[in-house]
């Protein structure tokens, strides 16, 4: 993971799929409400499908309705960098993973205030998932 800032763009090609290529090199956005892990509230951990650094944790998710997976933080320590995005003619701020610099998607002032009132909303091509190995559950 430490050289994951220094791939070439014929290395991240190789790595992703086109469409997580594009998400996470390319700034792009998945459709709204189409992506896998929207209305996935599994246990367990959601990291960069780009680098494999844990990026946000599901307690921390939760349904927003916005149609991509929303949380209201990050994992604990550095996991996410902020950026101030002006594209599309707006003012938004930027969520990167802070290991590889791969665009994960924005966060949002709006999310529960009980939870801090943030909306980390994400694209589901930027994540990878590893459910929760303690409930005992084998049945998967």
């Amino acid at each position: 993971m430490a050289d994951d800032k220094t791939l070439t763009d014929a290395e991240w090609r190789e790595r992703l799929s086109p469409e997580q290529y594009h998400v996470l090199r390319e700034a792009g956005t998945e459709r709204a409400f189409t992506g896998k892990y929207d209305k996935h509230y599994d246990a367990g951990e959601y990291y960069c499908a780009g680098c494999g650094a844990k990026l946000f944790a599901s307690d921390a998710k939760y349904n927003s309705g916005c149609g991509w997976p929303a949380f209201t933080k990050p994992a604990e320590g550095e996991a996410v960098t902020e950026h101030r995005d002006t594209s599309f003619g707006m003012v938004r701020t930027e969520v990167v993973c802070s290991n590889c610099d791969g665009h994960l998607g924005h966060v949002f002032p709006d999310g529960p205030p009980d939870a801090g009132g943030m909306r980390y909303c994400i694209n589901s091509a930027s994540l990878s998932f590893e459910p929760d190995d303690t409930s005992g559950d084998d049945a998967d």
